[in-house]
């Protein structure tokens, strides 16, 4: 195993970890990839995560054949490359059942702009994709779709999916949308959200390629 191979493995497992201590995902749910040149690294189907090492994480080529190792790789591996085929500027990707996402997905609902920061998933809204059996062609086509023009959405009756561009990006945002999934769970409570004007969330997407501590030109 190659110095930098060994590193991805463990930044995999230390985001798996993270997530789970976060309480972003119960017990063994969720799954965490990397992309690597023709390939990625995931976490392996059904470990915990504390028990999982370096040579436990599964490495597959973007054809979906295994590598090395004779461990499983997550069942949800399909989203995963079909989302890396889908948004080549991506390298990472954090899959929960968080519980607030998991509700709204349940009740099929996407998540709208009530709240500014929803433009953190890289639009105007947090979509929520169909439902399919976990696993399954037809749920990474779905995955995909949804993730063309997004950074995370919502999986009907399933839970939430987040990219980046390194382990750590991917991982907050899917914090973030479980906080925004929270909010606008408790807006409901009180009634129908005020959702902003399309041109309002143009103009935070706009402010948003500038915000924080990004290179000065």
């Amino acid at each position: 195993m190659h110095d930098n191979d060994h590193k991805a493995r463990q930044a995999v497992i230390a985001t798996a970890r993270e997530m789970s201590a976060r309480g972003l995902s119960p017990g063994r749910g969720g799954n965490v990839s990397c992309r690597i040149d023709g390939g990625m690294l995931i976490t392996p189907s059904g470990m915990a995560y504390d028990a999982t090492e370096p040579s436990d994480v599964v490495h597959m080529t973007a054809n979906g054949d295994t590598v090395t190792g004779g461990r499983k790789p997550s069942s949800e591996w399909r989203f995963h490359l079909a989302a890396y085929q889908k948004r080549g500027d991506m390298q990472a990707i954090v899959h929960t059942h968080s519980m607030h996402a998991t509700v709204l997905a349940c009740a099929h609902k996407s998540i709208p702009a009530f709240h500014y920061m929803v433009a953190a998933a890289g639009g105007r809204d947090i979509p929520l994709v169909p439902y399919a059996t976990f696993g399954s062609e037809a749920l990474s086509k779905h995955v995909a779709d949804g993730l063309a023009h997004r950074n995370a959405c919502l999986m009907a009756n399933h839970g939430q999916i987040a990219m980046g561009a390194t382990l750590a990006a991917a991982l907050e945002l899917a914090a973030d949308v479980e906080v925004l999934a929270e909010q606008y769970w408790k807006v409901l409570q009180l009634g129908p959200a005020h959702v902003l004007p399309d041109d309002e969330m143009d103009r935070v997407l706009e402010r948003f390629k500038s915000y924080g501590q990004k290179a000065q030109g």
